[in-house]
């Protein structure tokens, strides 16, 4: 189309997610919806509390004092010697980090779907999601799309429109279309029901994201890990 950037190979940066984080990530939003729909205190959880401390204890010797992501060389400067490894955040975040929400997603040129359904980590009123998390989910998916087609884009604005409750615990589909002029992208995202419970294609929110491709030869380069895994 018009002014339509050129696409490229994803340009992945950031390392790739180590298989444990990758069967961490899902294990850890069960359990924490687990443990939010208990009625009393279970002994089960107090166990599990003993053993996540005696993780953190011997996880934080393992990982540097200083957090910040290490940069590797460029412009004449030196890789830094400390830091910690920066995981690729352009594609499929919710599969090695629990914070964020977890889906399928199949790209077609300036077309995107998948599927999602939100655990109960993730409810805002009774029995619906956090509002909040949706406006995550659509974010995540339509950089997740622009980075497939290796365009690199950095979010400029992005407005949700709440037209149904979304259910919790319920196969979901999505939809995305962009369009592009020039560096700029504008990104119509729609969440819908995945299912014919509800009459057939329930829309329960829409999103529009604009974005701005970035220069990728400006943008800092990150060092790999230390060790291969």
């Amino acid at each position: 189309m018009d002014g339509e950037l050129s696409a490229s190979p994803p340009v992945r940066r950031g390392a790739t997610p180590l298989p444990q984080a990758l069967a961490l990530a899902p294990l850890l939003r069960r359990i924490a919806g687990l443990a939010l729909a208990l009625e009393a205190a279970d002994p089960a959880v107090a166990a599990l509390i003993g053993r996540l401390t005696a993780a953190e204890d011997a996880l934080r010797d393992l990982v540097p004092a200083d957090i910040a992501p290490r940069m590797a060389a460029g412009d004449g400067g030196a890789s830094q010697a400390g830091g910690r490894v920066y995981l690729d955040h352009s594609h499929d975040i919710g599969a090695f980090n629990p914070c964020f929400p977890e889906y399928e997603i199949t790209v077609v040129g300036d077309h995107a779907s998948g599927s999602v359904e939100f655990p109960l980590a993730f409810e805002g009123p009774p029995g619906i999601v956090h509002g909040g998390v949706l406006s995550l989910f659509f974010d995540a998916i339509i950089q997740h799309h622009n980075c497939e087609l290796g365009i690199a884009g950095k979010t400029v604005s992005l407005h949700v429109d709440y037209l149904k409750p979304t259910p919790l615990l319920s196969p979901l589909g999505f939809e995305v279309r962009r369009t592009a002029a020039g560096k700029r992208s504008t990104s119509q995202a729609r969440l819908h029901s995945a299912s014919q419970d509800h009459g057939g294609d329930r829309v329960y929110c829409t999103a529009t994201v604009e974005a701005v491709a970035g220069d990728l030869s400006r943008l800092p380069r990150v060092s790999p890990r230390k060790i291969t895994p």
